[in-house]
């Protein structure tokens, strides 16, 4: 996505999250490079040796726990496309453009390794230009003297006399300077030469959603790439690894419009419409071009905008294009759909890069706001952590200053690119007259490619904020955490996964806030497997640590010979095995049909690791003919009974086919006991997410009973065991008797059982240690209201035995007959707590009564979110999560969007409602509000209006917080009820009550 379509009311604006650093202007003075601010503290000489604080309970604590078990390709790098700003600064003086090229390339700049060099279109001579600064990149082609844009048949691939091999200087400028830091090259297009195309400009045909290119000149565009590719890897002395044919080609981005005078007036930049058919017919051209020149170039495809179209464009190709593509391509402009992708990537074995992608985050122009900054950090950190890309590569991180500033593209003026200077300089500025601007972008990007670098491994991760990368070689892990929230946190680093943490292992935390930009601190030392570092609000911080390697035994997910539930996320039910096929199931712990066992069959640790799934009753899943089935399992399955299992690290995963590009879904997103479970292309969508639960019995823990002399005790029916995976489900069990003359005096008593596990039908042994002792009194327990409120009182109390001080939990009856709360104070409330054998004793309950102030009742364990549509990939939970400032619910769509939508918030327990406060979410430039809200509440079972219709102001520096006061109602449920002139996105719905001070 370039600039000109950041607001293109027919796509999506990039979602993220703020944050960033200061201003720096690079300016000459005395002859030596001055910093006008403070962002621009590159390779800080120092090391700020505060101590770490100890977490306290007003911090919110993150925990975060990387799993080298589950490792991405070796990562190949941090890139940028040259076109645009290579073609505008590429003739600058050479103080301007050595320091431009330093802050893009160098190491203390954004340390970037790979490149992609655009081959330019052009249009034709007699075309007066009409392309944004930089946009006009030179075409390759020389046309014979009074060439205009009508004579479209004089070129030739083989006529040398049609080529200009000196063209392009000013971005060949930059591939000769940077080549010697440049690890991977790729070539690309925006579009054919003017002479190729259909409307004979290279802006797009005039109806942009028309194929650009002219079938007959297929052959001429596959044989125009390849020869500007070798002449390019001959004359520069580099070796161009992919070549890319297109750009955001099954758009309707790119469309030539003419003015008055028959001349065009824009696009404004290079692009070309091809459809996925057209797409298939030039790769088919491209690789028989390719496979007789002289470079070593692999197609890559197909740099489509978002993931979503990738899919559709992917899914058409038939199986001898798709084996011509050697690496797969796509920009992340639209978030939806990135698992997708990744699941495609696998199936069909390619390895995959984000090859493009910017944007502009925040209201207006700024080098100082953090929000481009964490905006631009979290995308990368989703990009890698759903994607898993073996390279991230820029639009372009040098952007136009003057196109970027208030009244340039936009009123308020932009953030894109993290580099700004003019594209209008000349031969005779400097840096004084022509200054290079850096913005929080430039900051917080660093915290990634200084320290995630060419060769290592991502890994899961199970923080959304958070991506974590191993150096095997060096021992040491990489974590960066995007800190969105206007408060610190503390980060406890959790390495329990790794199979070794040395005894000096240390976290180091490098800083990028408002205050300074990549600033190290003191070393914390690592206790046990973990250390808790804080870090400041609004931050990006690369958590640096030494001395860990290898995979604890235990980590991965996935064991030979555990027993595994696969939930599915849209359903909640149990994936089970039936006599024909799979279905989904009301979850039942008694079946063994619900449980899997999970079979490695490659012998690595890698993400594309691929695995066998069979029931306990020896079947294994395979796709066999476009069918899901269950088959006897294979000794060694084949590739239609392996599986590739892949997360994001929340704990699902979807389970994509090694044979055919399927991933294991509920048929029809159907939700009912017994639906079908079959195969589909990956869509992302929940019906294709599973999360898992192993259920693998370790044993049962000793129980603790309690009864009163002269009474035999009541034994359990069920118990719950230790399950591998946490799990919570009870199983029966029966207990050996025991003579009654035991249960007459005070003691403790052995009872001894077994438990069996219906699923599987293993037993265990169970005891139960059963303390026979007498109980006199309770422990007073306390409770708290406000004025006019009513408390929660306890349904037990606890009471310790008189011999053996023994924990005991009795049920409690309170009687709040005579109790009011009607002022300040502390309200003694009796009861009576009831033992075993029906008997009482005394119990009381001190209320303390205070001044009524104002919570967020959506924060009490419990609440459930809910919406009429949320955008997939996303969860409507995340609006109570307490998170005020991350993108947690979405109502975009592709297409036209929603005219509104209701935001559900249902509480555990009735609340003296007093207002709700709806955090909405800037979602890259886009105005992503509501237009009008109501909040309703659910009273005596029917829904009515407790607020005025308001108007949500969408103007201001941040994205709107709307506190609408309520008529004071006392209920369980309330809903805010919005339209809207676009899509919808939301962080936040605050519930405020009346509580406890």
């Amino acid at each position: 996505m370039h600039p000109a379509r950041a607001a293109g009311p027919t796509r999506r604006a990039l979602p993220s999250r703020p944050l960033a650093l200061g201003l720096t202007t690079l300016v000459a003075l005395g002859g030596a490079l001055t910093s006008t601010g403070p962002a621009h503290a590159a390779s800080p000489a120092s090391t700020v040796t505060t101590p770490a604080v100890a977490p306290t309970s007003t911090v919110p604590t993150v925990s975060i726990q990387p799993d080298p078990s589950y490792q991405q390709p070796a990562f190949e790098g941090w890139g940028t496309s040259l076109v645009w700003f290579a073609n505008a600064t590429g003739g600058y003086p050479d103080e301007i453009r050595q320091k431009l090229a330093d802050l893009v390339f160098g190491k203390d700049g954004l340390a970037l390794n790979i490149a992609r060099y655009n081959i330019g279109g052009g249009n034709a001579p007699d075309v007066k230009d009409y392309l944004r600064p930089g946009g006009a990149v030179q075409g390759w082609w020389k046309a014979p003297a009074g060439t205009t844009r009508a004579d479209t048949s004089w070129w030739s691939p083989d006529d040398a006399n049609d080529w200009n091999w000196d063209a392009d200087q000013t971005q060949r400028w930059w591939v000769d300077h940077i080549k010697g830091s440049i690890t991977k090259w790729e070539t690309f297009s925006n579009s054919p030469p003017w002479f190729m195309t259909e409307s004979g400009y290279v802006s797009g045909n005039f109806n942009a959603g028309a194929d650009q290119l002219k079938r007959s000149s297929i052959a001429d565009f596959a044989s125009y790439l390849v020869k500007v590719t070798e002449h390019l890897e001959q004359s520069s002395g580099i070796k161009v690894d992919t070549i890319d044919p297109f750009n955001e080609p099954n758009t309707s981005y790119w469309g030539t419009q003419l003015g008055a005078n028959g001349q065009p007036t824009g696009g404004r930049q290079e692009g070309a419409h091809i459809g996925p058919e057209l797409q298939q017919q030039v790769v088919k051209a491209l690789a028989p071009a390719l496979a007789s020149s002289s470079t070593k170039a692999n197609i890559s495809a197909m740099d489509e905008t978002n993931p979503g179209t990738f899919v559709r464009n992917w899914t058409s190709y038939p199986a001898d294009v798709k084996a011509s593509v050697s690496q797969l391509n796509v920009h992340t402009y639209g978030t939806g759909q990135r698992t997708a992708v990744r699941d495609l990537a696998k199936s069909d074995a390619k390895p995959l890069w984000m090859s493009e992608v910017e944007g502009s985050w925040g209201n207006g122009q700024s080098f100082t706001s953090m929000d481009p900054g964490i905006g631009m950090a979290q995308h990368i950190t989703d990009d890698l952590r759903e994607l898993e890309p073996s390279a991230w590569v820029f639009w372009q991180p040098v952007e136009d200053y003057k196109n970027m500033k208030p009244g340039g593209e936009s009123a308020a003026g932009a953030n894109w690119g993290s580099i700004q200077l003019p594209f209008d300089c000349t031969a005779k500025d400097t840096l004084a007259t022509c200054p290079i601007h850096t913005n929080q972008k430039f900051n917080t990007v660093r915290n990634f490619t200084h320290y995630i670098r060419p060769g290592d491994h991502v890994v899961k991760v199970n923080d959304t904020a958070t991506v974590a990368a191993i150096r095997p070689d060096a021992r040491t892990a990489t974590l960066v955490h995007t800190n969105d929230a206007t408060s610190a946190q503390d980060v406890v680093v959790d390495l329990s996964k790794f199979g070794h943490v040395g005894p000096k292992a240390s976290v180091t935390a490098i800083v990028t806030d408002a205050s300074g930009a990549l600033v190290p601190q003191a070393p914390v030392a690592v206790t046990g497997s973990s250390a808790t570092v804080r870090v400041p609000a609004r931050s990006v911080t690369t958590l640096v640590v030494s001395d860990v390697r290898d995979v604890a035994k235990d980590a991965a997910t996935f064991q030979d010979g555990h027993a595994y539930r696969f939930l599915g996320v849209q359903s909640g039910r149990s994936l089970a095995a039936e006599d024909q096929g799979a279905a989904i199931r009301t979850t039942d712990a008694t079946t063994g049909d619900q449980l899997w066992t999970v079979t490695k069959v490659t012998t690595g640790d890698s993400n594309r690791e691929r695995y066998q799934l069979r029931a306990l009753d020896g079947r294994q899943i395979a796709q066999r003919d476009g069918s899901l089935v269950l088959e006897p399992a294979q000794e060694t399955p084949d590739a239609a009974a392996q599986w590739y299992l892949s997360t994001t690290g929340d704990g699902t995963f979807t389970v994509a086919n090694a044979a055919e590009p399927v991933d294991l879904e509920v048929s029809g997103e159907a939700t009912a006991d017994g639906a079908k479970v079959g195969a589909w292309q990956p869509n992302a969508n929940a019906n294709q997410r599973w999360r898992v639960v192993e259920e693998t019995v370790k044993g049962v823990s000793d129980l603790s009973g309690f009864t009163l002399p002269g009474r035999a005790p009541s034994l359990p029916d069920t118990v719950t065991p230790d399950r591998a995976g946490g799990a919570a489900r009870a199983i029966p069990v029966t207990w050996r008797s025991v003579p009654a003359a035991r249960w007459k005096t005070t003691g403790q008593v052995f009872v001894f059982g077994t438990a069996t596990d219906p699923a599987t039908g293993r037993e265990y042994a169970v005891r139960d240690v059963v303390t026979v002792d007498t109980v006199s009194k309770t422990t007073s327990v306390t409770a708290r209201t406000y004025v006019g409120g009513t408390p929660s009182l306890p349904a037990t109390v606890t009471a310790a035995s008189d011999r053996y001080q023994v924990a005991v939990t009795l049920p409690v009856t309170w009687d709040t007959s005579s109790a009011t709360y009607d002022r300040v104070g502390d309200v003694t409330v009796s009861g009576t707590a009831t033992l075993p054998d029906g008997t009482t004793v005394p119990a009381s309950v001190v209320v303390t009564v205070t001044e009524p102030v104002e919570a967020n009742a959506a924060l009490t364990p419990g609440t459930v979110a809910s919406a009429t549509f949320t955008e997939p990939g996303y969860s409507v939970q995340g609006i109570v999560n307490g998170a005020l400032t991350d993108k947690a619910w979405s109502n975009w769509r592709s297409g036209t969007q929603r005219p509104g939508d209701t935001l559900t918030v249902t509480l555990p327990m009735p609340r003296d409602v007093t207002r709700v406060v709806t955090r909405f979410y800037q979602d890259g430039g886009n105005v992503s509000y509501a237009r009008t809200l109501q909040v309703e509440a659910l009273v005596d079972g029917k829904w009515r209006p407790v607020s005025d219709v308001v108007t949500v102001a969408a103007t201001g520096p941040a994205a709107p917080v709307v506190s609408v006061p309520v008529t004071p109602v006392r209920t369980s449920a309330v809903r805010v009820v919005m339209t809207a002139n676009s899509y919808m996105t939301v962080s936040e719905v605050e519930v405020m009550a009346k509580s406890a001070n």
